[in-house]
């Protein structure tokens, strides 16, 4: 039965009844329809003055590099939080939103699977709420500002443009454009360009401002270019902040939903992780530690990616680190990045599993380096062998516990042990620390993520790149602030076909920019792209209409 099937047959409950079972009062609960919800802020502030409700324990699931298709992580951390309701734990989700891009690209959707899902699935892989849409047009609304102010005489003496439009699909041809051709008088051509929208500094903005008021500060703090005395010129500058803050004044807002097993689930902001901070928003994540006794949340693809961005950037935010951490492999990704073809990931091959586990075994050193115990968690496949689960068990002895996840099949049944095994893990002290300083140079926090958590042995920087850093730290405007790394999600070097990373390898970075809204600095690696594109055969070939008017074709 396909994913969709399974979530259309579940007997979802009326929202209103998911927020009365969390004591959210009437009026702090807006409804969009019988199943999604915003809560709105003012609700987050009531408890955060109440000194009697304590934060919930935090759990962080990530993973090993992924295959294309991933590795079921958010299936995982689906069946975690209804594992931990089915042992009587108070436990909610707080999720990142579905991006367009991968729903019609490669993956076709990112609600979870098999009986571990959130629902309304169709619902919330498409439109949703309409954040990602008001992210976009805020994006959007200052690039033509920026292009208007510069039509009317532009007094700000722009000479540079930075700022790139965006749009919430995989389209490879946006990735630089010309602009202004259309021959009107003043109109100034020039080039552009468009990232998707989970790539866009707004969407990081949402995710990582604590109110509204921070919201419009940051906002106002975006360089979209450089005048002529190559001074950075900011939204601020063109006036715009406000308006863009009206339009992203419900998508601040979070959203509330549930699994088909009807457990609360929180799913707001949606930035991928390999071109972004690949992490759900600090208002939903916040909130969610005010209403459960168990948070289970999750950062995008692997832990050298979605993972260090949480503990490096969104956690140094919050003041906050993980009680638990789990990554998730599957034995298919292990043969994968031990050297086998497609066809062998699905057959038994004990030379590449073992190969393999060199990964996980990495990731799990990664997460040690911040403090913090992990546990590995298997997501099953029908086809995973006895011997191949001995092997893996034998591997990790002594190095991580281990938890064997059957919730695709079992729903939260499937996920029990692992949540016995994670509530132990979240009752043990630990002593957190980050993997650089922020008073380190822009180098030495490139360098230190780059041998600590890739095993880089070197880091190449382009002429351009050199430049940049040089500008960035001369300018003094990215002082203490953390660095985002775009990287391939495949591989933990920049290159994606080097999936062994069995030999010394260089980092190559190719370009540094500081993003003040964001308040970080974008590091680019290798040849990642901010706009992605479609594959040879994208899901959006599927995706139709039956006869009855159901969606069919998201999996």
């Amino acid at each position: 039965m396909e994913d969709i099937e399974i979530a259309r047959k579940a007997k979802l409950k009326n929202v209103k009844e998911i927020t009365d079972k969390l004591n959210i009062p009437e009026e702090y609960v807006e409804l969009f329809g019988k199943y999604k919800a915003k809560i709105s802020l003012d609700y987050l502030k009531k408890m955060e003055k109440n000194s009697n409700i304590k934060d919930g324990k935090l759990i962080l699931v990530t993973a090993i590099n992924p295959t294309p298709l991933g590795e079921g992580k958010t299936t995982a951390s689906i069946g975690l939080a209804d594992g931990l309701n089915k042992i009587g734990k108070k436990a909610i989700l707080a999720l990142r939103e579905p991006s367009l891009g991968p729903v019609f690209g490669i993956k076709g959707g990112a609600t979870g699977g098999g009986y571990s899902q959130v629902a309304p699935m169709e619902d919330i892989n498409l439109h949703f709420t309409g954040d990602i849409h008001a992210i976009t047009t805020a994006n959007n609304l200052l690039s033509a500002m920026i292009d208007n102010h510069i039509f009317h005489g532009n007094e700000l003496q722009i000479k540079k443009v930075v700022w790139k439009r965006c749009v919430d699909l995989n389209d490879r041809a946006l990735r630089k454009v010309e602009i202004g051709l259309s021959g009107e008088k003043n109109l100034v051509s020039r080039e552009d360009g468009f990232d998707i929208t989970v790539a866009s500094e707004i969407m990081a903005i949402l995710c990582l401002s604590k109110d509204i008021e921070d919201l419009k500060r940051r906002i106002g703090n975006i360089i979209i270019g450089y005048n002529s005395q190559n001074e950075p010129v900011t939204c601020k500058d063109l006036k715009a902040e406000g308006s863009l803050t009206v339009i992203l004044k419900d998508a601040m807002n979070p959203n509330i939903v549930q699994t088909i097993e009807n457990n609360p689930a929180i799913i707001h902001g949606g930035p991928f992780a390999n071109i972004a901070h690949g992490c759900n928003s600090v208002v939903a994540t916040k909130l969610a530690r005010k209403l459960g006794d168990y948070v289970v949340t999750e950062a995008g693809f692997g832990a050298d990616l979605g993972a260090e961005k949480f503990l490096n950037i969104k956690c140094r935010k919050m003041g906050i680190s993980p009680d638990c951490v789990v990554i998730v492999a599957t034995l298919k990704a292990l043969k994968y990045h031990g050297g086998a073809t497609k066809q062998e990931c699905t057959e038994q091959n004990d030379v590449a599993l073992k190969r393999g586990i060199h990964n996980l075994k990495k990731h799990l050193e990664n997460i040690k380096s911040f403090g913090l115990k992990p546990i590995v968690a298997i997501n099953r496949f029908t086809n995973d062998t006895e011997k191949e689960l001995d092997i893996l068990q034998q591997e990790l002895d002594g190095i991580a516990e281990y938890s064997l996840l059957e919730n695709w099949v079992k729903g939260g049944e499937g996920a029990i042990d692992l949540a016995e095994k994670v509530t132990k893990i979240c009752e043990k002290e630990h002593t957190f620390k980050n993997t650089y300083e922020l008073q380190d140079s822009l180098k030495i926090k490139i360098e230190k993520l780059a041998k600590t958590i890739y095993g880089a042995d070197n880091v190449e920087y382009t002429e351009e790149a050199e430049e940049q850093i040089k500008q960035i730290e001369s300018d003094k405007i990215a002082n203490n602030t953390p660095i985002c790394v775009a990287k391939t999600q495949y591989s933990l070097s920049d290159n994606p076909k080097n999936l062994l990373c069995d030999e010394p390898f260089t980092l190559h970075i190719t370009s540094a920019e500081y993003k003040a809204g964001a308040e970080f600095v974008v590091i680019k690696t290798g040849k990642i792209m901010t706009m992605p594109g479609l594959p040879k055969i994208p899901a959006a070939e599927k995706i139709d209409l039956d006869d009855y008017g159901n969606i069919v074709g998201i999996f």
